[in-house]
């Protein structure tokens, strides 16, 4: 993977950085790793804020614009809109509610097969951290004081969800359904509100 496309994956599942931490991550120099800032800036894939210290100058930190993130869209992502759109259309409301019901019961089927055999709340959110990575959802466990925080730094159906909320709502009744009712979960960030990643809050 060239030095360009992994600046974009590490801002895409870090958040905003400074180049001296990317240049220490990726054995670059600052200057280099600038450089390459700059032609990204120039193509509209990143930009920065300046943040004020006690002492010194501001420190720049890098993210990705709204371009930037777009680069991991789902390639599918207009069709997927278009069949929803289409189903709709054919079927009504009713039809679109059958179609999402549908996804979600497979997905829940899909899922439960491999967390079945899990006996921690840990291996399991373990395992489901591992599964949406491999649906693309670029998923991450994080142990917390209280629990876990399931991190998903990118979304490929964003498209279809913003026409059709449901299926956001949906993806959280599987969860809450594979964990069971004696577990909390709450998603406190969300892509389509416009933060950069999707988390979920889960605690006994």
């Amino acid at each position: 993977m060239k030095t360009i496309e992994k600046i974009l994956y590490h801002l895409k599942n870090e958040g905003p950085v400074t180049a001296k931490v990317l240049a220490e991550k990726f054995s670059l120099t600052t200057m280099g790793i600038r450089q390459h800032l700059q032609s990204l800036e120039d193509e509209g894939l990143v930009d920065f804020n300046d943040v004020k210290v006690k002492v010194g100058r501001p420190t720049r930190h890098w993210q990705l614009t709204e371009q930037g993130h777009r680069r991991f869209t789902d390639r599918h992502h207009d069709l997927a809109v278009y069949m929803l759109e289409s189903v709709e259309d054919l079927f009504g409301t009713s039809g679109l509610e059958q179609v999402i019901a549908k996804r979600e019961q497979q997905t829940y089927e899909q899922y439960q097969q491999t967390l079945q055999t899990c006996e921690t709340l840990k291996e399991k959110l373990e395992h489901l951290a591992q599964l949406r990575t491999q649906d693309g959802y670029m998923a991450e466990l994080i142990t917390t004081h209280d629990g876990y925080t399931l991190v998903e730094n990118h979304c490929p159906i964003c498209r279809a969800a913003q026409h059709c909320p449901a299926l956001c709502l949906s993806e959280l009744t599987v969860f809450k359904r594979l964990l069971g009712e004696n577990i909390r979960i709450e998603r406190e960030e969300h892509i389509i509100s416009g933060q950069r990643r999707c988390t979920y809050r889960i605690t006994s």
